[in-house]
């Protein structure tokens, strides 16, 4: 018999012969199948699209920038989703039981917590990479440098690899509560991150909104100042007659294309995530009544933002477009290929 998710109404559990095991709810085969097949898709895709990125920056010396080494270490995280995180969630949510043991239940849940907040920690420091980019140009060369954005990268991954171990296996998300949870909630064959409400506040606090309002803050302040360059660059243009602020026209104009690029993968991610948060923040005050269909549709929302960020690029990058017809033909395996002029506009 099957309800409206498309699961059995028979009761089935995840482990029949341990005491304490987890409840498996079934989907029939017509919808597992297609689900299977799409997350399975989205996986290959996410990968890929992130390789491609990562190959592309590593690779041509004209992508050796600051801002390029942010954008590489941000789709290091989307591939390490992509390719660590996604293939056990996808077996977890559709076969509703997690078979991979408790100690890699918790190496997930902390890398998985790690790479969001890693994330977005990325983005932080892209808005401001942006933000003297377009807003203070002058200074732009002697504040943001190679080691500053290496500098960026270590502070990213170091912070969030505390905040996910500490959450996990110092058990902070469930501080307080231990013996509730290990009698009332805990089950065998379950790899879900359950908070107290004041884990919760603080980690989504440290690891999302602040940084999270930051950047709307700073993106907002970049939206109208280049506004302002626009206005001031359009009258240039009319007036203007000595070649050397022609060149300065198509540098600023780059610079500010690169923050609305930038700008969308912020939004992406926010719009990705926000939900996912909020569910965390709100299922403690209704007693985790949170339906487990909903939770892990909240998640993987959040993951395809690891999925979107390349598609994103695509778009708005020539550069990201000319690298991947080279990868896909061969082209970087000729010599010197990585002197190769790409289109940055």
């Amino acid at each position: 018999m099957l309800n409206v998710t498309g699961m059995t109404e028979n009761t089935h559990f995840c482990y029949d012969s341990v005491n304490k095991s987890c409840l498996k709810h079934v989907y029939v085969a017509t919808i597992r199948t297609p689900l299977y097949l799409i997350l399975v898709a989205v996986i290959v895709f996410t990968v890929c699209g992130n390789l491609v990125v990562i190959i592309s920056i590593a690779h041509f010396r004209q992508l050796h920038t600051p801002t390029n080494f942010l954008v590489l270490s941000l789709a290091v995280v989307d591939l390490l989703i992509g390719g660590f995180i996604m293939p056990p969630s996808m077996v977890r949510s559709l076969e509703t039981c997690w078979y991979y043991g408790d100690l890699f239940c918790k190496i997930y849940t902390t890398i998985d917590v790690m790479l969001c907040t890693t994330s977005i920690f990325h983005l932080s420091f892209i808005s401001i990479d942006r933000y003297y980019a377009v807003c203070e140009p002058l200074k732009y060369q002697t504040k943001i440098t190679v080691c500053v954005a290496l500098f960026m990268v270590v502070i990213s991954w170091s912070v969030s690899a505390v905040i996910g171990f500490g959450l996990i296996f110092l058990e902070l998300n469930i501080k307080g509560i231990e013996d509730v949870y290990y009698e009332n909630v805990y089950c065998v064959g379950g790899c879900t991150l359950i908070q107290t409400e004041i884990s919760s506040l603080i980690s989504s606090l440290l690891a999302f909104y602040i940084p999270g309002f930051m950047m709307v803050g700073i993106y907002l302040n970049i939206f109208l100042v280049a506004r302002r360059q626009a206005r001031a660059i359009e009258g240039l243009v009319s007036q203007s007659k000595s070649s050397e602020d022609s060149k300065t026209i198509p540098s600023s104009k780059t610079e500010r294309k690169a923050a609305k690029a930038l700008g969308i993968v912020m939004g992406v991610f926010l719009c990705c995530w926000t939900p996912c948060f909020l569910s965390v923040n709100l299922n403690p005050l209704f007693n985790y009544s949170t339906p487990p269909v909903l939770f892990d549709t909240l998640v993987w929302l959040g993951y395809l933002n690891s999925t979107f960020n390349p598609l994103v690029y695509a778009f708005f990058y020539s550069w990201f477009r000319k690298a991947l017809g080279m990868i896909v033909f061969g082209q970087i395996f000729q010599a010197n290929s990585s002197r190769t002029k790409l289109t940055t506009d």
